[in-house]
């Protein structure tokens, strides 16, 4: 993977770039971000860069036999590591990255390196409450690999996707190497959640934040992917909210369908909590829960959306608002219920729901208590 096939990002990619040219390699970097924003395919384009054998005009020959093992994420010298489980797992048993590696190469390369979690996770297989962990017996197994000479490559490199699914144990063995590196080792970690990292890991990595990619960026690839309406690029890059694959989806239009049905469970939400419709709003609760996980999170990622358009409508300043048709109709009457005195905490209440369904929170508890809380913050005029 070559920088040229990173959307955006060109700010931090010659700050990457840099670093190599000049030989100011950190032997430990923390690349924080969103799979929308191609951190780990960033990543990837980075070891790449630094392994090519003829780098030309700032980016990766992709020719070369160390370009094309690495883009195919199987180059002798960099290893990858990312959390892993099954259904039916016996008891003791210990599931490693490699075990899972041809599958993983199948899903980077449909995906052009931006990789989610839940994509990841619905690969594997796992429903609804199964998620994936790097164990104690994974780090083990990274602290073996490095120990040995690089074959090819100048450095030996592991890549960590997700590290925050490492247990306390496999944490505090990865802290270790971190503070005790062989020589030539290169340390990359890609988390979407640094926060959930130990204090001392993260202390001893460089932090390489990918941002979300700017919508004048997604704009503009919507018209080279084929939107001709610039007010409908626009308004894609705009939902997009800084993900080249939610841009993808809605280009193509599988984000409708999925969007109608959020505005719907949205609309009937907000009507139940006016109305103080307890008992219906805990079959609502109970309606979400059925949902999976990543219907759950693209619900209250809609749901907040919808909530900051209506405010916008209610203090006057719908030009910055990207709403049409049924959407702009229902905000504009539920406007007046959406002012500065709940808004934060309507918006609070959905990022907690979320981060409860992200830590596997039982969802029929969570969607219970957001639903009546909402219906206690929803002003009645």
């Amino acid at each position: 993977m070559r920088f040229a096939d990173i959307i955006g990002q060109e700010e931090l990619k010659r700050h990457l770039v840099q670093s190599v040219d000049t030989g100011r390699i950190s032997h430990a970097q923390l690349f924080s971000g969103s799979a929308g924003a191609g951190a780990l395919a960033l990543a990837v384009a980075y070891v790449q860069y630094l392994c090519c054998r003829h780098r030309l005009n700032g980016d990766s020959c992709g020719e070369c036999p160390d370009c094309k093992q690495i883009e195919a994420l199987a180059h002798p010298d960099f290893h990858l590591v990312f959390p892993v489980n099954k259904q039916g797992k016996k008891s003791g048993e210990v599931m490693l990255s490699d075990e899972f590696m041809s599958l993983f190469r199948q899903l980077f390369a449909e995906r052009r390196g931006y990789v989610s979690p839940q994509d990841w996770y619905d690969r594997l297989d796992l429903g609804k409450t199964l998620k994936g962990m790097i164990s104690a017996r994974e780090a083990d197994e990274i602290i073996r690999k490095l120990s040995f000479k690089s074959f090819e490559a100048d450095y030996k490199i592991m890549l960590v996707w997700l590290p925050e699914a490492m247990n306390e144990e496999a944490a505090n063995k990865i802290l270790k190497i971190l503070e005790e590196p062989w020589e030539r080792t290169l340390f990359i970690l890609v988390s979407e959640r640094p926060d959930r990292l130990l204090p001392t890991i993260i202390s001893r990595t460089q932090e390489v934040a990918v941002p979300r990619i700017a919508p004048e960026v997604l704009e503009r690839v919507a018209i080279d992917s084929g939107i001709s309406d610039p007010l409908q690029a626009r308004n894609m890059a705009r939902l997009a909210g800084g993900s080249f694959p939610e841009l993808q989806h809605l280009a193509a239009g599988e984000s409708d369908a999925l969007r109608r049905e959020n505005f719907q469970f949205f609309c009937n939400l907000m009507r139940l909590s006016y109305n103080d419709k307890h008992l219906e709003l805990i079959g609502w609760a109970e309606e979400a829960a059925q949902l999976s996980r990543e219907q759950q999170r693209a619900f209250l990622l809609d749901a907040a959306r919808l909530l900051r358009e209506s405010y916008m409508l209610h203090v006057g300043i719908p030009e910055i608002g990207y709403l049409w048709g049924e959407e702009l109709a229902f905000c504009s009457k539920f406007a007046p219920f959406v002012d500065s005195g709940n808004i934060e905490a309507l918006v609070a209440q959905i990022e907690s729901a979320a981060a409860q369904i992200a830590q596997n929170g039982n969802p029929t508890i969570v969607f219970t208590h957001f639903a009546l809380a909402v219906s206690k913050l929803i002003k009645h005029l």
